[in-house]
C-alpha cells in the first residue's frame, strides 16, 4: 500500500503533474470516444472530428514548444503542415501497390512527413535564428504563403516507371496503370483514407513524450534560459542560436507528421487549405492555452474545434457566439484575479494533502 501511494505521490509531484494531468486528459478522452464508438452515442459529424482534432492539437502542441518554451513566434505552422500533408499523400499513393498493410502506410507516411517539414524547418532555421527580433515571424510567414503557391502549381504521378514532376503546367505523360498524386490547384485528388483516431492519439502522446523530456531536460532549461535572457544564457556558454533551432526543428517535424495524418484523412485536399489563417488558428490554440502551458494547449484546441459545431444548429448566431467565447475565454485566462484565485485554491490543496500525509 505504501509503495502505491509512493508511486501516486511521485506521479503528481508539483514538478510533473502538469506532464501527468496531459497523459491522463489524452487517455481518458480517448477511453470516453471508443465507449462513445462502440455504443453508437457518437454522431457521424463528431466522428468526422476525432482525427482533424488530434492532428491540430499536435501541431498546437509543437508551436508550443517554438512559442510558449524558445519564445520565438513562428507564424509558418500551416507550412509545415501543408509539406508534411502532400508528402505523407504523395508516399501513401507509391507504396499502396506493395505495401497492402495500411497501418503500416500510414505510419511510414507520417514518419516521412516528419522529416520533410523537419528539413525545411533546419533550412529556415539556420540563417534566421541567428537574428534578434521578429524576424523569424515575417520568414515563416512568408514560407507558409511560398509553400501553398509553389504547391498550388506543383503536378506529381507515380507509375512504373517511378515518379513524374511537372511544373505550373500538367506535362505528366504517366503510363498504363499510373495515377497523379498532386494536380496543382486541384490539390491531392482520390486518396485513399488511411487515417485512424488511435493513431492521432498515438501521435499526440507521442508529441508530449518528445515535448516533456525536452523541457525536462537539460536542453529545455537551455531553451528557457535563451528565452529568459538571451546575454545572460550566451555569458555560460550557451550557443543560443543551435538551442533554439533544436525547438524550431522539432515543432516543424511535429506539424508535418500532423499534417500527414490530416492528409490521408480527406479522399480531396487542396493546398488553399493551409492558408495563414489556419496559422493563427493555431497560434490562438497556444494562447488560449497558455504559453508553454501543453495542457492547455490540449484543453483550449479540443473546446475551440468541437465549439463551432456543437453551435451550428444556431446558423447564423454560430460564429457571433464562438467569438464572444474566444474573447471571454482570452480574458479570464489571463485575468491576474482569476490567476491568484486558482493559486491559492492550489496552495490549499496542496496543504490540506501535506496535512493528511503527516498525520498518517
Amino acid at each position: 500500500m505504501k509503495k502505491i501511494k509512493s508511486f501516486f505521490r511521485a506521479l503528481f509531484d508539483r514538478k510533473v503533474r502538469s506532464r501527468t494531468i496531459s497523459f491522463l486528459i489524452v487517455i481518458l478522452g480517448y477511453i470516453v470516444v471508443e465507449i462513445l464508438l462502440k455504443s453508437g452515442n457518437l454522431s457521424s459529424m463528431f466522428q468526422s472530428l476525432l482525427v482533424p482534432v488530434t492532428c491540430y492539437m499536435v501541431a498546437a502542441l509543437g508551436l508550443n514548444l517554438n512559442v510558449g518554451v524558445s519564445g520565438e513566434l513562428n507564424l509558418g505552422q500551416a507550412g509545415f503542415m501543408s509539406l508534411g500533408a502532400f508528402m505523407g499523400v504523395c508516399v501513401s499513393g507509391a507504396l499502396a501497390p506493395v505495401v497492402s498493410n495500411t497501418l503500416l502506410r500510414l505510419l511510414l507516411a507520417i514518419v516521412c512527413g516528419a522529416l520533410i517539414a523537419s528539413v525545411f524547418g533546419f533550412l529556415i532555421g539556420v540563417p534566421v535564428l541567428k537574428l534578434q527580433g521578429d524576424y523569424l515571424a515575417i520568414v515563416t510567414l512568408a514560407f507558409g504563403e511560398i509553400i501553398k503557391s509553389l504547391i498550388n502549381n506543383l503536378y506529381i504521378g507515380f507509375d512504373a516507371n517511378g515518379f513524374q514532376f511537372s511544373f505550373v503546367e500538367n506535362k505528366l505523360k504517366l503510363a498504363p496503370g499510373g495515377k497523379a498524386l498532386i494536380n496543382g490547384p486541384m490539390g491531392a485528388t482520390g486518396t485513399q483514407r488511411i487515417a485512424t483516431f488511435t493513431v492521432g492519439i498515438i501521435l499526440v502522446l507521442a508529441a508530449l513524450i518528445v515535448i516533456y523530456n525536452i523541457m525536462y531536460s537539460r536542453s529545455g532549461r537551455a531553451i528557457q534560459a535563451c528565452r529568459d535572457n538571451r546575454i545572460a544564457a550566451e555569458s555560460v556558454g550557451i550557443h543560443v542560436a543551435n538551442t533554439k533551432m533544436l525547438a524550431f526543428v522539432i515543432s516543424a517535424a511535429l506539424a508535418g507528421a500532423a499534417g500527414a495524418l490530416y492528409g490521408l484523412n480527406y479522399s480531396t485536399l487542396v493546398p488553399a487549405k493551409f492558408d495563414f489563417n489556419l496559422s493563427i488558428l493555431i497560434l490562438v490554440y497556444v494562447v488560449l492555452g497558455g504559453l508553454g502551458n501543453m495542457t492547455g494547449t490540449i484543453i483550449s484546441t479540443i473546446i475551440l474545434v468541437l465549439l463551432p459545431e456543437l453551435l451550428r444548429g444556431l446558423q447564423d448566431y454560430r460564429m457571433l457566439i464562438y467569438a464572444i467565447v474566444l474573447i471571454l475565454m482570452m480574458i479570464l485566462s489571463n485575468n491576474a484575479k482569476v490567476r491568484e484565485f486558482a493559486e491559492s485554491m492550489k496552495q490549499k490543496l496542496t496543504s490540506r494533502k501535506r496535512e493528511e500525509a503527516a498525520n498518517e
